[in-house]
């Protein structure tokens, strides 16, 4: 077995791959670059050395320095992660050639399936269904407008390189090829130094269905059951399951048997990936076509290993050092049901666009409570109710621990970079069908904080509590179809708003009673009482609050006056004024809300929206309703960054008439290109940057007449 192991990558995954190391006996070497200095994976590995500067193409990308610094730490070999380097053939080859094990396929195997052009005619070759399409060298825009017309519109032009949705293009018409080929090329070749692209046929209302395949260096190979990634925006998948809720026993087993059929035409061994696309009108679920192959360990592994008990990275190193696989397809289990979601630093509130920046708080769902939280009487009404009690303490919520994974490489005070991946952690969750695997998910979800950036939490619970989704009607253009106009937030039932009116009512309680008990005010302690005003997202609740509170745990009674009828709820409640959760259970039913104070609101995050909440005492209610809102400044004259970035393009310059939906200018952020179009026809009255000039969020690029 190996002595050292360095990891070519960053982020999560290089974590991941140190836990399973450190778990073998292996030490571990962290690769990084100036943005990553203080990153998590750096702090984690036995040493650790520098590459160069934050642009991958400086540091992670230059396969010299890393195997210089395998070199220079006696690492015997080398996990290259995903991304990156991990499907370059010439740096397998160069590991090779070094002496050092490349924990990964052999290089023929990468190269045979690494490049899509290549793969598909050797796919079809081997017998197996392939998406129609043109394989060949594309010249030119002109010859792939001719391409995209004799294939027939809808048409995907894909960079030959590409992956992990990047140099990816949909179009519908010749407008559409003409505007993204160029584009498509260069995508392809900042992030995979190859600008070919190749075009085939999008099916639509397409499942997107992939086989986990794993092989050794003695023959075998194996099928590890499907994954349905059919989730996805803009071909980044946001979703992933296993097994998934189309698959029959017998389509697993033609899907099985059709990928380890072409990896074994290629002589591959270590984990790798057979993507596969099925229409999803498809009922026989025999048509299912190849897309590519990744030669490497996937992004959504997690949810494999949690239904299979195996441990890929580990499987992975094993097979590099010449060992056989240690089980026969027929022991390949499927054990419950398994959801992963990938925490992306983007705003799904500003159309899904990227977030750069700091994590001011990072605290995602942990194993357990550490304590339990208190109970509180709230009821909805004028008066106070002869029974009062106080409740014992809560336990503590299920322990996150069973059937909750956190694969991250962020901690607080992280820096989100323009340079890499936008995605943070991805929250894996088991259950043992596929509901509660769902509802651990969104119970999760609630408990994850995240602040400084934009983030897709409040987005991602919506999809689990989607009834579409819950019932597995999925397909790629599910997030599109479900979210037409944008995503506005999950919409809260009458009941779920009574429920966070009383738990701001119980915060505002909290407060004042905390605000009383100050000695020496000079405007004497304010009058402790327990009659509110709470409105949530502008409906108005008149609340009785009473209880008890102590430390951080209390209980509560609020009395709710809803149409001159009274409502009692029982709230136990855990909370720290300052604390970002708060844990409570209303009427015997577990509720967890995010709690932010935003100027004189509170901000009270849960099941996929943040809600606004007000809360005054009786007098200050009444006159608050009288108080006139500031309006926000009028900035439709100006075309704003929206978010940070790299203007890379400027389409137009003072003067010129520009009419809705032209092309304005191009941001360039996270590796993508983003277009930006006028909104309506104007005249451009000023330029306020120029191409090659860095763009912060809501910069004003330019100035319409």
């Amino acid at each position: 077995m190996f002595k050292k192991i360095l990891v070519a990558n960053r982020g999560e995954i290089a974590c991941r791959v140190m836990r399973t190391a450190r778990k073998m006996g292996i030490a571990t070497v962290a690769v990084y670059s100036d943005a990553d200095a203080r990153a998590p994976h750096v702090l984690m590995a036995d040493e650790s050395v520098r590459l160069g500067p934050a642009p991958a193409s400086e540091s992670y990308l230059k396969a010299e320095l890393i195997l210089l610094a395998a070199k220079e730490t006696g690492a015997d070999c080398i996990h290259p992660g995903y991304g990156f380097l991990s499907e370059r053939e010439s740096f397998a080859r160069a590991c090779a050639e070094a002496g050092i094990a490349f924990v990964g396929p052999p290089p023929a195997a990468i190269a045979a399936m690494g490049d899509k052009i290549e793969s598909k005619k050797l796919a079809k070759a081997a017998g197996v269904n392939v998406v129609p399409g043109f394989v060949g060298e594309i010249d030119d825009t002109e010859h792939a407008v001719r391409i995209a017309s004799e294939i027939g519109y809808p048409v995907m032009m894909k960079a030959s390189a590409g992956g992990g949705g990047k140099g990816m293009r949909l179009a519908y018409s010749e407008q559409d090829v003409r505007e993204g080929f160029e584009a498509t090329k260069r995508e392809g070749l900042a992030s995979f130094g190859d600008d070919r692209v190749f075009i085939e046929k999008f099916i639509e209302s397409p499942r997107h269905i992939e086989i986990q395949v794993m092989g050794d260096q003695h023959g075998n190979i194996l099928y590890l059951n499907e994954r349905e990634c059919s989730i996805q925006r803009r071909h980044q998948k946001v979703v992933e399951e296993a097994p998934s809720p189309f698959v029959t026993p017998e389509m697993r087993r033609k899907m099985g048997e059709q990928a380890v059929a072409l990896a074994r035409a290629v002589g591959y061994y270590s984990a790798g990936t057979v993507e596969l696309i099925v229409s999803g009108a498809d009922t026989t679920g025999e048509s299912f076509y190849f897309l590519e192959m990744n030669t490497r360990l996937q992004v959504e592994h997690p949810v494999t290993e949690e239904i299979t008990g195996l441990d890929l990275v580990e499987l992975m190193i094993r097979v590099a050092a010449g060992e056989a696989l240690p089980l026969t397809q027929d022991e390949v289990q499927i054990n419950g049901w398994a959801v992963e979601n990938r925490v992306y630093a983007e705003d799904p509130y500003r159309g899904f666009l990227p977030s750069t920046g700091r994590l001011v708080r990072y605290s995602p769902p942990r194993a357990g409570n550490d304590g339990g939280p208190t109970t509180f009487l709230v009821a909805y009404s004028e008066g106070y109710p002869d029974d009062l009690r106080t409740h014992g303490e809560l336990l503590a919520p299920e322990a996150l621990s069973e059937g909750v994974r956190i694969d991250d490489g962020v901690t607080e005070g992280s820096e989100i970079s323009m340079f890499y991946d936008p995605m943070i952690a991805k929250l894996v969750t088991w259950g043992a069908t596929r509901e509660e695997a769902i509802d651990r998910q969104i119970a999760a979800l609630d408990r994850f904080r995240i602040e400084g950036i934009g983030h897709n939490i409040d987005f991602l619970s919506a999809i689990m509590q989607d009834a579409r989704f819950r019932e597995g009607r999925l397909t790629t253009g599910f997030i599109a179809e479900e979210y037409p106009d944008g995503f506005a937030g999950a919409p809260a039932s009458p009941a779920l708003v009574r429920k966070l009116a009383a738990v701001a009512g119980v915060i505002a309680d909290i407060r004042r009673g905390r605000a009383h008990k100050i000695s020496g005010q000079l405007a004497g302690a304010p009058v402790a009482h327990g009659n509110w005003t709470v409105s949530i997202d502008g409906e108005p609740f008149e609340l009785v609050v009473s209880g008890h509170w102590n430390y951080d745990r209390g209980s509560y009674h609020v009395l709710h006056n809803v149409r001159d009828a009274l409502e009692s709820v029982e709230i136990t409640i855990r909370w720290e004024p300052g604390a970002a959760l708060v844990e409570t259970m209303i009427d015997d039913e577990p509720l967890t809300v995010g709690v932010k104070r935003a100027g004189v609101n509170w901000h009270l995050t849960t099941h996929g929206a943040t809600h606004v909440a007000k809360t005054y005492d009786t007098r200050t209610g009444e006159l608050a309703v009288h108080m006139i809102e500031k309006m926000p400044p009028d900035m439709s004259r100006f075309l704003l960054a929206p978010m940070p970035g790299l203007l890379t393009r400027l389409h137009v310059a003072p003067g010129d008439a520009v009419s809705a939906g032209q092309p304005l200018a191009v941001v360039e952020a996270m590796k993508m290109e983003n277009i930006l179009r006028a909104e309506r026809a104007g005249v451009v009255k000023a330029a306020n940057f120029a191409a090659g000039d860095s763009l912060a969020v809501d910069a004003a690029i330019l100035e319409f007449e």
